[in-house]
């Protein structure tokens, strides 16, 4: 049985990788993979890794590889057809009947494939010839050259009502054709159809395998219905289902790219030329809950980038209430918002892409945002409306799925809640018990009950604390020890970049002078310079005293795996441990600027606890060495533990 290749692509959609095989496999997250024994060989040490965002998975002990339908015909000897059959019951479709009328349905998608093709070709020409001269006008004025025309495939629908009916007429194809691809209107009270788009600039819509299936039209006349007209829905386009710039801005998520959602047409744009080319937006409307599942694909925590204004903070609202029933364990959101006034594009024109950099460095992760939205909203001056709140956010907590997700919710909402309602309580009691041991100070404060009154004293951090703040010491003053083994290892195995290279370019970095030895090492290696080359060019970038501090800071005893004369397979084994650990030290450290942000802001009891809380995890990762039985054997080391 021949399957649609669409249906085959909305099954891989629907069903991540990591899904299907974690039903057989146990899989552990590491860095943007997962990581479990192969399912086809016995093994002690994980050599099989899953990706979700690129769709595979990858078997280094038996060299398989392959995608959702490979894994079922491997491991269950299941054919081909079977396999569909399986996974698009999980996935909850409806497998399509090998039927005359389905493979007449099938043909005819392709031939509005070749259509909508045809049709975005006229646009991009009718926008460079005399007709498009008005619209190339306003996309200068947008600072949308013919560079950026080109890499989009803008084009102009002219304002004929027959331009592009007559055009594809003389290519050979049918009204039936354009009117079922929605490039014509039609109708019983329409005796001649005539064109959909016209007068306005054109923006081709792609699906995920990059092939025009519908198209955005922005008006370029003031006073029209619709500033902007999308194509209706057609066999080859249902617009809650596909992002604009999604086919592209998938492949610039694997190369490492943070995907960031916005509103429109050309603030995409505006962002992929500002340099965020992982950049897509809803289709005219409101974020649907498949293209948050495709935002998800690309993405563990893709960022959605809003207006600052009213509009804005509703679709930010919306998304997440959209979002908290399918979190699961390292799958969220982020929100940023611009200037009140401004989107994207705008910013972008006025200020370069600092400013755009600026607003995206102040992003806050879901929880933050649902917790300001409930807290502005609530009214607390009574217990029956702090009770309202409580309440409120015990019902949005219920609605999450996932049970550890759920708990850490719980958690985290009615602890902010507690201390909201109650900022005296635990901090009292330990001011009399342990005050002056944790450093902290009592001093008084005027409350309602009268001037001067001991109230919940002033919390003030003791000199120490403070000289330890990033806003003194420097986010990147030094190098930190876990990115220099990193680069170390990258110096000395550079075959980590052919296998991994999506992977190390994606690390992150807190040092900047470690990022640009990352990237130099990586441009060396994609030209295929040797090891002395790769030296000279160090040197030609002023980095051959970072490289040396890199190479000062790897211990030969317990960084063993890192040096020149290690198998390649605990090279591999090491790697995959140690980026586990940065990552996750790396979210730590953002939670400490967090932390120290909201001490200096707010210098409470309970804001030096959590300060010491996260002191207290990150000193154990950074102290994590991971234990793994036979590590070191292929390089000689059999005795050897310690990754």
């Amino acid at each position: 049985m021949r399957f649609p290749p669409a249906f085959l692509d909305e099954i891989r959609a629907r069903l991540p990788v990591s899904e299907v095989v974690g039903r057989r496999v146990k899989l552990k997250k590491q860095g943007r993979e997962f990581a479990g024994l192969s399912p086809f060989n016995a093994e002690k040490t994980p050599s099989f890794f899953v990706n979700d965002q690129k769709g595979f998975y990858h078997c280094f002990s038996s060299g398989k590889h392959g995608d959702v339908f490979d894994f079922l015909m491997e491991t269950e000897g299941l054919p081909f057809a079977e396999a569909v059959e399986r996974l698009a019951a999980m996935a909850g479709l409806a497998v399509p009947q090998a039927t005359p009328e389905a493979a007449a349905k099938e043909q005819r998608r392709r031939t509005l494939v070749e259509v909508m093709a045809l049709a975005a070709q006229h646009y991009e020409d009718t926008l460079q010839s005399r007709l498009g001269a008005r619209a190339r006008g306003y996309l200068a004025d947008r600072e949308l050259g013919p560079a950026a025309q080109k890499r989009f495939g803008l084009g102009y629908a002219a304002a004929e009502r027959f331009h592009l009916k007559e055009a594809l007429g003389k290519q050979g194809v049918p009204v039936e054709a354009m009117v079922e691809a929605g490039l014509l209107i039609a109708g019983d009270d329409i005796p001649v159809p005539y064109d959909r788009f016209r007068d306005r600039v054109m923006f081709p819509i792609t699906d995920l395998r990059g092939r025009v299936v519908a198209f955005g039209g922005r008006a370029l006349e003031k006073d029209v219905p619709a500033k902007y007209l999308n194509s209706p829905e057609t066999p080859l386009f249902h617009k809650g289902s596909l992002l604009y710039n999604g086919f592209a801005a998938r492949g610039a998520a694997q190369a490492g790219g943070r995907v960031i959602a916005v509103e429109g047409y050309v603030d995409v744009i505006a962002m992929v030329e500002a340099g965020f080319a992982a950049t897509v937006a809803p289709l005219g409307t409101a974020l649907t809950e498949e293209q948050l599942q495709l935002l998800w694909r690309m993405s563990e925590e893709p960022l959605l980038l809003f207006d600052g204004d009213k509009a804005g903070r509703r679709a930010a609202h919306r998304a997440m209430d959209l979002a908290l029933p399918h979190l699961k364990a390292g799958r969220s959101l982020a929100f940023a918002a611009l200037p009140e006034g401004q989107d994207p594009d705008d910013l972008i024109r006025r200020s370069g892409r600092e400013a755009m950099e600026q607003v995206l460095a102040q992003a806050r992760p879901l929880a933050d945002e649902l917790w300001l939205r409930e807290r502005e909203a609530a009214a607390l001056d009574t217990p029956e409306r702090r009770a309202a709140l409580e309440a409120r956010l015990q019902d949005l907590v219920g609605v999450i799925a996932d049970e550890t997700v759920r708990k850490h919710y719980r958690q985290e909402l009615m602890g902010r809640f507690s201390a909201l309602v109650n900022p005296q309580g635990t901090g009292q009691r330990r001011d009399r018990r342990d005050g002056a041991r944790e450093g902290w100070q009592p001093g008084l404060r005027s409350g309602r009950g009268g001037r001067g009154a001991p109230s919940a004293p002033p919390l003030v951090p003791r000199s120490g604390e403070i000289a330890r703040s990033a806003l003194v010491r420097g986010p990147m003053a030094a190098l930190p020890r876990n990115e220099a083994l990193l680069l170390f290892c990258l110096i000395n195995h550079p075959f980590l970049l052919d296998e991994l290279g999506e992977e190390a370019s994606a690390l992150p970095f807190a040092n900047p002078e470690g990022d640009r030895l990352r990237q130099v090492l990586i441009a060396a290696h994609l030209e295929g310079l040797d090891a002395e080359a790769v030296a000279e060019r160090l040197g030609r970038a002023d980095l051959e005293a970072l490289t040396r501090r890199v190479r000062a800071l790897a211990n030969p005893r317990h960084d063993w795996p890192a040096y020149p004369d290690t198998a390649p397979n605990d090279v591999r084994l090491w790697w995959h441990q140690r980026t586990a650990l940065h990552h996750k030290a790396h979210a730590l450290s953002k939670e400490l600027k967090e932390a120290e942000r909201s001490l200096g802001e707010d210098p409470s009891e309970a804001n030096f606890a959590w300060l010491r809380d996260v002191r207290e995890r990150l000193s154990a990762i950074e102290g994590t060495e991971a234990l793994v039985e036979g590590f070191g054997a292929s390089s000689g080391r059999a005795s050897a533990r310690s990754v």
